[in-house]
């Protein structure tokens, strides 16, 4: 009793100490909010402003069953999506808010509103389209409908159809179709079954009116379908042949009923191919053929190949198709052909022969004859054919049956032939002459043959008489007494002299064919002679044309012919007498030129006499006329040879004549009387070559400064004696060292002079300091063959200007070290310059201070460590800021200025850089990198020498200084109760990449899996210098377990094989529903006879990223939440979700179970009445102290009690058992109680026995209800106690109650 009076006093206490702190406030707009749906992840969603009237600091927090898609700062209120939205599955949600003030917190109910966004593509209802259509529907029908739904609202909704393509793709089908804007397809254009297509596919796409997506006007699409159209033909269209043209051959002698060929005709309408009937509706030969009705044509009467000669040998038949059934206007559908038959031959007939000529003959029988005559002329050529024989023979069959053989036979048959020997059909029969010899008139006057005609394959023949008449001809010749005549007559003979008289012929046919009469034939000299025609004889026709030269002998053909036209010819040689009448001739005129000096003057008078050789006539000689240069030459009078005495010289001979001399050389023959000719013989001197050019002075000297670009030095002069302008042209040249900076430019002056000006190339100027004089060389030289030229030497001074900009001297700039901290002092370095220019003043000058580190610039931190003096020296200035750390190299920009350079020259050096490089000194600690990373352990998946952690670390020291070596110091286990124990479970290795270090926490052997706790591990980093003294560092690592306790086991209706081939689409909807990283322990097949629904199960691990893991009935709850998860895990097979402990046993294990369970149960009777009697005492015990407990409850203030911190390697974040991914206390996940008769509650609400709630308008699957409500938990007595203050505040302040672990008296 007296507890109770004491609460009963403390109770008031509490309540004035509860309502004395205002709660927070949030703002009237706290109560909804709206979000596009297009909201990216981590984007700031919505702020939580709440105001508290006593100014206490606030903290903000979301929870409910939606609170994953947000994460909040719990100090600002900022709350940024962490999951994504859509409008479609999830318009809106609920999720509470709260705002804590350290004493009240405050919770409001905040209505989320997703705004729907254009993110959905059209979707076809259905992608299996097909459909058919008669080839005669109208235009304008509609062919097809289709529909396409967009999840989309407004216009993003609204869905547009397009054909994006026709197959087949041409201009007939591209505009066939057209769809309407409700998803009807039209016909456009007429359709044909035969001329277009008889199947379309068509390529249809819909899109919808266009939407806002990411702030950005977008239209979706859907994927294209494709709609197949089938065209149904229709009896349109007549039949026709599959052949163009038809054609078959018979023989004549072709019995009745002969097949001859068929013929086939199809319906043009391909999709109903109607039966086709045939017939003959013409013939040019009625009654020969016939046709059956498959097109079988067949002789049906007697043929004759030789009545059809008029008409090629062929039949022509019209074949006419016909359709069974009538078309589609109620007509015959038919087609007709013509139809060649070609009837061939049979050797029915002999060869005879006619007298006609082809072609003109008609081949009667009546026709046929067996006597012929023809005249022929006696010794006639062979080959040659009797004159009026007008014979054929003729063969009517064809081929080689009308292939008959020509031959002679009887008693003159060896002196003829006969053409042709072989023919076929119809040919001219000739009879020729074979042997001449034997047709002989004088002989006989008239021959006999017999011409027969042979069938080649019968052997059947015929006989024709051929008389033939013989002609007498002249066949004989006059004959000459001699044969040539050799006759004489002097050149130049008078008209009518006579030559011969002597030339006689005779003829052996007598006078029968007339007189013989004599002619000369046409040729060289027919018209300078003539010959009588009845004696023979022969006169000079025209003497002045007699000219021995022009030709000494002349051959005449000389003809007798007698009456009968026979003539016989014979050769008349005539030779002309010679007589003095040519002077000397000289061949062509003498220009001769010849080089002076040295060249000598050979050359022969060519002349010729054309009388006769070898006579005075013709024999010449030659002599030379006095003249002013003759004496300087000799002349063969003999052979006409000219020379020189001695040697030319051009300067002796008059300059008016410009080297030429003129001689006159006579040309006699020694005839009576002698004739001579005259003729000029020009000897042209040719000047040479060699006279040296002179200058006018044996040398030259000129002066120019430095620096003068394109000046004049001055001129040099020469002159060559040689008269003629080309060789006493000058030209100069220069040679010499430098010769490549002067130009000479020369200029011809009179009279063999010439003059060379020497400058400056424009661009170039001399450089005293690089070559101070200048020996030059100018050739003067006339160009040529000879090459001959004279030289002077030429010396050009340069004066110096002081012009050059000083140098640096490389090897005073090369690279120093200089070490940090203060190490070293004074001068460091001496920077050397140097100038060419005599009347230098050289000082160096700091042009600028580079600091890098790495590579990178880093500003000015070097500035003012070194100073340059004037005379370049380096001193170290400010030896205590050198830091390593700071800048790696500092490089000192100098030049030299040269303070007496004249102006418009550069007086400054090029920048030289003095490379400046700072020497470490371990002045640094080894650091290591933050890293927000959690790391977890589950003892059951991971092996040895697999990593479980890593650290990073840098040290800002370079070389073996800032080389870090890590190692474990120690490690522990922490246990959850508290207790510590050391353990030598791990090892660290490391690696290096750009100077980051990483160790790689490593186990060395296998850990427990079913303790519980946290591996706290020491790791140290420490350089390795190998002077100065080793920095180092530590950091304490935290390794959560997961122990075996958050295993959980799916189980699955299909086998370990299918489950393991689907289990990374497993995995990725487990992960898309539990946000966790899940961990695969197993996947083993169940005793078919344990479960009729289970086939096999995965044991799993669900652990989020701070170390905490999922439990089976967290992780239940996050897969309900996640509808489209669980639709694919059902898909995939899942059937239950349960704890391994809760899995039913092995059938083999269920009889030993409940042996011993009979057994243990009749133990236990015993055990639990004895129990029963000692917990009364204990639980009266108990109470009493749960009263006292309360009391002091009461009296403890609640800002003095502080949350309890996380508990790692668990689910439980505080005490209020919250877990820490969803932020929500137990009670609202339903979590308050854990014992094992809440795991077999659990088990029974899984998906083992029970179906899974969808949705509530769900009708695919239905749920069963539980047979049991689960057990109520026991209330922990201090809670129930202090959850009892409330009352009396009007139930403003049911959230505030609290559990303070360490007066937890469920336990006691």
């Amino acid at each position: 009793m007296a507890w109770l009076w004491l609460l009963c006093m403390l109770l008031p206490a509490f309540t004035v100490s509860v309502t004395a702190n205002s709660p927070p406030e949030f703002r009237s707009n706290m109560s909804y909010v709206t979000l596009p749906e297009d909201l990216p992840v981590g984007a700031v969603a919505f702020w939580l402003v709440a105001t508290d009237r006593d100014g206490d600091q606030l903290t903000y927090g979301i929870s409910g069953l939606n609170a994953y898609y947000f994460s909040v700062n719990s100090n600002t209120g900022e709350v940024k999506l962490i999951s994504s939205l859509d409008a479609e599955t999830v318009p809106s949600f609920k999720i509470t808010i709260s705002a804590n003030d350290g004493h009240i917190q405050a919770t409001n109910e905040m209505q989320v509103i997703v705004e729907d966004r254009n993110d959905n593509a059209p979707v076809f209802v259905n992608t299996e389209f097909s459909t058919s259509i008669n080839e005669t529907l109208p235009v304008g029908s509609v062919v097809f409908s289709v529909l396409a739904e967009d999840k989309d609202t407004g216009l993003a909704g609204v869905v547009q159809y397009f054909i994006l393509k026709v197959i087949p793709s041409t201009d007939n089908s591209n505009n066939l179709f057209r769809i309407l804007i409700n998803g009807s397809i039209v016909l456009n254009d007429k359709l044909s079954y035969n001329n277009k297509s008889a199947f379309y596919q068509l390529e249809l796409q819909a899109c919808d009116s266009g939407g806002i997506l990411n702030d950005m006007n977008i239209t979706q699409c859907s994927q294209p379908v494709f709609v197949s159209i089938s065209v149904i033909d229709e009896p349109d269209l007549d039949p026709q042949f599959v052949r163009e043209f038809y054609s078959a051959s018979v023989a004549e002698d072709a019995t009745l009923g002969t097949s001859v060929l068929t013929v086939e005709a199809m319906d043009s309408d391909k999709g109903i191919n109607d039966n086709v009937t045939y017939s003959i509706s013409n013939s040019t030969r009625p009654g020969w053929f016939d046709i059956r009705e498959n097109g079988v044509i067949f002789v049906s009467g007697s043929l004759d190949r030789e009545h059809l000669l008029l008409d090629n040998e062929e039949v022509q038949i019209q074949v006419t198709a016909t359709e069974k059934n009538l078309n589609i206007y109620g007509q015959e559908a038919k087609v007709s052909m013509w139809v060649t038959i070609r009837v061939t031959d049979v050797n029915d007939h002999k060869p005879e022969f006619y007298n006609c000529s082809l072609p003109g003959c008609s081949f009667s029988p009546q026709e046929a004859q067996v006597n012929f005559t023809g005249d022929v002329d006696e010794h006639a050529s062979a080959r040659i054919s009797i004159d009026g024989l007008t014979m054929v023979a003729y063969d009517p069959d064809q081929g080689d049956n009308g292939t008959f053989l020509l031959s002679l036979k009887g008693q003159d048959a060896e002196a003829f032939n006969v053409s042709p020997e072989r023919a076929a059909g119809s040919v001219s029969v000739q009879v020729v002459v074979k042997n001449s010899e034997m047709v002989d008139y004088e002989k006989t006057k008239e021959m006999v043959v017999e011409v027969v005609a042979t069938d080649s394959v019968s052997n059947n023949f015929s006989v024709a008489t051929v008389t033939i008449h013989l002609r007498n001809i002249n066949d004989h010749r006059p004959v000459f007494s001699q044969s040539p005549y050799k006759l004489t007559v002097p050149e130049h003979s008078p008209t009518g002299y006579l030559v011969t008289d002597s030339i006689n012929a005779t003829d052996l046919d007598g006078d029968e064919w007339g007189p013989i009469t004599y002619s000369l034939l046409p040729g060289n000299g027919a018209d300078l002679f003539s010959v009588d025609p009845s004696s023979g004889n022969l006169t000079v026709k025209n003497g002045t044309l007699l000219d021995r030269e022009k030709q000494a002998m002349y051959y005449l053909m000389l003809q007798a012919t007698d009456g009968g036209n026979q003539s016989t010819t014979t050769t008349l040689e005539i030779t002309l007498l010679d007589i003095n009448d040519n002077p000397p001739v000289v061949q062509g005129s003498y220009n001769v030129f010849v080089p002076e000096v040295d060249g000598n003057v050979s050359v022969t008078i060519q002349a010729h006499d054309d009388d006769q050789p070898g006579t005075d006539n013709s024999r010449l000689v030659f002599s030379l006329l006095p003249g002013p240069y003759s004496s300087n030459f000799s002349l063969d009078p003999n052979t006409g040879l000219l020379k020189n005495v001695g040697p030319l010289d051009r300067e002796a001979i008059d300059p008016a004549l410009e080297g030429r001399i003129v001689l006159t050389v006579l040309v006699a023959d020694c005839g009576s009387p002698s004739l001579s000719t005259d003729v000029n013989v020009t000897i042209t001197v040719e000047d040479i070559n060699d006279n040296l050019p002179v200058f006018n002075q044996s040398s030259y000297s000129f002066f120019v400064m430095e620096r003068v670009p394109g000046a004049l030095l001055g001129t040099v002069q020469a002159w060559d004696a040689d008269q003629t302008v080309t060789n006493n042209r000058i030209s100069f040249s220069l040679s010499g060292t430098g010769v490549n900076n002067f130009m000479l430019q020369g200029k011809v002056l009179e009279g063999g002079w010439a003059e060379g000006s020497l400058w400056l190339l424009p661009d170039v100027s001399l450089d005293y300091e690089t070559q101070k004089f200048f020996n030059l060389t100018v050739s003067a030289e006339n160009p040529g063959p000879q090459g001959l030229d004279s030289t002077v030497n030429v010396t050009v001074a340069v004066g110096d200007v002081n012009d050059e900009p000083p140098t640096l001297d490389a090897g005073s700039l090369r690279g120093i070290s200089v070490a940090e901290n203060g190490s070293e002092h004074g001068q460091v370095a001496q920077v050397i310059a140097q100038d060419v220019d005599t009347s230098a003043w050289l000082r160096i000058e700091l042009v600028n201070v580079i600091c890098t580190k790495a590579g990178v610039d880093v500003g000015s931190v070097c500035y003012g460590w070194f100073s340059v003096d004037a005379n370049g020296s380096v001193y170290v200035n400010q030896s205590e800021a050198i830091d390593y750390e700071a800048c790696h190299l500092v490089t000192l920009v100098v030049r030299a200025h040269d303070l007496a350079t004249d102006p418009g020259f550069d007086a400054y050096s090029s920048n030289g850089s003095l490379l400046i490089n700072i020497e470490d000194k371990n002045d640094n600690t080894p650091y290591f990198l933050p890293d927000n990373q959690t790391f977890v352990i589950i003892p059951e998946l991971v092996l040895p020498r697999q990593q479980v952690a890593s650290v990073q670390a840098r040290d800002e020291d370079s070389g073996d200084n800032g080389i870090i070596k890590f190692s474990i110091l120690k490690a522990d286990f922490v246990r959850n109760d508290g207790t510590t124990n050391p353990v030598q479970v791990f090892r660290i290795t490391q690696s290096v990449e750009a100077g980051l270090f990483t160790g790689s926490i490593e186990l060395t052997t296998n850990l427990d899996s079913t303790i519980q706790g946290t591996y706290q591990v020491t790791v140290q980093a420490q350089d390795q210098p190998s002077v100065d003294p080793a920095l180092e560092t530590q950091t304490t690592l935290n390794l959560f377990t997961v122990d075996q306790s958050y295993r959980v086991r799916l189980q699955f209706s299909t086998n370990k094989e299918d489950v393991g081939a689907n289990v990374e689409e497993i995995k990725g909807a487990l992960i898309q529903a539990t946000r966790t990283s899940v961990y695969v322990v197993t996947i083993q097949n169940i005793d078919s006879t344990a479960r009729a629904r289970v086939s096999s199960y995965m044991d799993a691990y669900f652990v989020f990223s701070n170390g905490s893991a999922l439990t089976l009935t967290e992780l239940n709850v996050m897969i309900r939440k996640d509808q489209d998860a669980l639709r694919q895990l059902l898909q995939l097979g899942l059937v239950v979700v349960s704890s391994q402990e809760s899995q039913d046993p092995d059938q083999s294990k269920l009889l030993t179970s409940v042996i011993i369970g009979l057994v243990v149960s009749l133990v236990l009777v015993l055990l639990i009445m004895i129990a029963a009697l000692v917990c009364l005492r204990k639980s009266y015990h108990r109470k009493l102290r749960a009263m006292k407990a309360g009391k002091e409850a009461r009296k403890t203030p609640i800002e003095t009690t502080a949350p309890s911190a996380t508990i790692p390697g668990t689910n439980v974040y505080n005490t209020d058992r919250a877990n820490p991914m969803l932020d929500l206390p137990t009670k609202d996940l339903g979590l308050e109680c854990h014992s094992s008769s809440d795991l077999d509650y659990d088990s029974l609400n899984s998906l083992d026995e029970n179906s899974v709630d969808l949705d509530t308008d769900s009708k695919e699957f239905k749920r069963k209800d539980v047979a049991h409500d689960p057990p109520e938990p026991d209330p922990e007595p201090l809670t129930a106690v202090l959850s009892g203050r409330s009352a009396g505040t009007g139930g403003q302040q049911k959230d505030l109650s609290f559990t303070n672990p360490g007066l937890d008296t469920t336990d006691l």
